[in-house]
């Protein structure tokens, strides 16, 4: 063991219209003829774009081969982010947390017979280093350790750890001590320990820490409705921070599979506690929106003091396990209350957590396609939802998509979301890489080109293209250029930016209907409004802090099944179409009902 060290007419109108439409094609040309550069991203947008790897588990993939990747952490170390999560022979890189490089490696050794390296893994700072270990339910799991992990430089700091941790999590305490958390069960609770710093071996027995109590925690119960009651839910995923002298514990729960999928926290003085659960729970929730699920993750802090909240993001189409990674924008409040900002969550953000305002422009708008395969039809790539997509009948070049937003609209940035059809990959693939240009036109025939990534090298299925400079357009064109394999499919072809319209008015007959015999859940109703896309609703257990948030697009009703069953709640809803956000509603008190 070596030591541990730290886009001439025949009326006057006509021709002004058409040379207008000219000249601003020029323009635009002009100004977009390299309009991007990932060089100076001050934006992203989720899923993060990395090349997450296909999975090489034999039972995930025996009927439909897919990517997929979960658990996430990122450790901030020597000035720059490093990037770890299940199952990627490898792991990422960054120095701005918008682009990644990904350093290939497999971390287990000859006698571990297994496929998935590194699954759930854990990594913390020791001094000068970065250390790391993956899941096992064997107790011989090696820990790394590097002083230089951008270089791939690693050196085995433990042969064979002896103790069996699945989802592990290690922290090192501003005191000099180090505690271990572990568990993935719907039978066991969470486990903690302290280890020893030189030899990092347990110092004592783990002892239980927290466990789910679904029958008062509405999140905590399985289904993608918290509504399954033929299996218990899983409690996974532990995590810990210390902020201001408190601990915070936390941990995912009902299930990977769902969208409610989610990452509670619980507090204490001490780091094995005993812990009290946080009155606003669960701190990181995403059940709505394009991109869903917010659960077993990871919360760190960047060099600039913000903190963030990195976490799985559920797909569950081609297997349970499809999924992706989120990062949302996270805070400690004047109480110290932990909660993420997931609203609008996987809209483009800056790189300091704020939100753009750069409102979706393309949901559910007409779309023409240059072929379809069978019933992956065209608007499943402009609906809003990651488990849906339109798939060309072909992934040749010159297959193409075009999203027409009815109106000139002024346009920031794109998200390309690709959808793997008919992928044929197992594992971590290199050189594989996606190339496209998208178009721009005001009336549909003539064309100004604005992304030229036709000679991109890199694997990019969730490609995020931030513009330099705003362009005005109609139509959006998507045209296939390469795929790695399979056909030209996209789950999200996204348009961000300003349409001019006017805000939609406030929602009117807000209602959050609870009733005794299931206080765990609510039934919200409103009215529409004509000329909103979607709706915002906030949530918390206090007015004044509404940290919870669900996107609803195109109803007026949710029936949310997250509360706790003895606490009151208050909730919010706002309107927002393509120009942004309407006025926010009263706020509605839903009190614990009668018993």
């Amino acid at each position: 063991m070596k030591p541990i060290i730290q886009a001439t007419s025949i009326s006057t109108v006509t021709y002004i219209s058409n040379l207008l439409i000219g000249l601003t094609i020029a323009l635009t040309q002009f100004f977009t003829a390299e309009a991007y550069s990932q060089d100076t991203l001050k934006t992203y947008c989720n899923p993060i774009n990395i090349d997450y790897g296909y999975s090489p588990i034999p039972a995930a993939i025996e009927q439909v081969k897919h990517r997929a990747t979960a658990d996430p952490l990122v450790v901030a170390f020597k000035g720059k982010f490093f990037l770890f999560s299940t199952n990627q022979h490898g792991y990422w890189w960054s120095s701005n947390m918008a682009s990644w490089n990904f350093i290939p490696r497999k971390f287990l050794l000859p006698r571990h017979k297994v496929y998935d390296d590194l699954c759930a893994p854990a990594a913390f700072v020791l001094g000068d280093s970065l250390l790391l270990i993956g899941s096992s339910n064997n107790p011989d799991f090696p820990i790394w350790a590097s002083t230089n992990p951008a270089a791939d430089d690693w050196h085995i700091a433990i042969d064979s750890f002896p103790l069996a941790a699945w989802d592990p999590a290690f922290f090192a305490d501003d005191d000099g001590r180090v505690y271990l958390y572990f568990g993935s069960s719907n039978l066991y609770p969470i486990y903690g320990c302290e280890v020893n710093r030189a030899t990092l071996r347990p110092q004592a027995a783990p002892k239980p820490l927290i466990s789910l109590n679904d029958s008062i925690h509405g999140w905590e119960r399985f289904g993608e409705y918290n509504d399954n009651t033929f299996l218990p839910p899983f409690i996974e995923g532990a995590w810990m921070n210390k902020h201001n002298g408190h601990y915070y514990l936390q941990y995912a729960a009902p299930g990977t599979e769902f969208s409610g999928y989610a990452d509670g926290v619980y507090i204490g003085s001490n780091p094995l506690g005993p812990f009290r659960y946080q009155e606003f729970n669960p701190f990181s929730y995403k059940p709505g929106g394009f991109a869903r699920g917010a659960g077993h993750g990871a919360t760190f802090c960047d060099y600039n003091q913000q903190w963030w909240h990195i976490s799985t993001i559920a797909i569950g189409v081609k297997n349970n396990f499809e999924r992706r990674i989120g990062m949302w924008p996270a805070y400690f409040d004047a109480d110290g209350t932990l909660y993420s900002q997931t609203a609008f969550g996987d809209y483009p953000h800056y790189l300091n957590g704020k939100f753009t305002e750069w409102m979706l422009l393309n949901y559910q708008k007409p779309v023409t396609v240059s072929s379809t395969l069978y019933g992956y039809y065209p608007n499943f790539a402009v609906d809003e939802d990651i488990r849906t997509y339109w798939s060309a009948s072909t992934g040749n070049a010159g297959e193409w998509i075009c999203t027409d937003l009815l109106d000139t609209c002024r346009i920031y940035a794109f998200q390309v979301n690709y959808a793997d059809q008919d992928v044929q990959l197992v594992g971590k693939q290199m050189g594989i890489y996606h190339q496209y240009r998208v178009w721009g036109s005001l009336d549909g025939k003539s064309w100004s080109l604005l992304i030229d990534k036709s000679e991109n090298k890199t694997d990019v299925p969730h490609d995020y293209v931030e513009l330099s400079t705003p362009v005005e357009f109609r139509f959006l064109k998507l045209e296939n250029l390469h795929v790695p394999v399979g056909k030209f499919a996209i789950s999200g072809f996204r348009v961000f930016g300003k349409a001019n319209l006017p805000l939609p008015e406030s929602v009117e007959f807000f209602s959050v209907l609870r009733g005794n015999s299931e206080p765990r859940n609510a039934w919200l109703k409103w009215k529409l409004q004509d000329n909103a896309t979607g709706y915002l609703i906030n949530f918390g257990v206090r007015p004044d802090k509404l940290y919870g948030s669900i996107m609803v697009y195109g109803h007026n009703e949710y029936y949310f099944s997250g509360m706790d069953r003895d606490k009151t709640y208050y909730f919010t809803i706002t309107p927002f179409n393509e120009s942004g956000c309407g006025n926010r509603s009263a706020v509605v008190k839903s009190e614990i009902p009668l018993r």
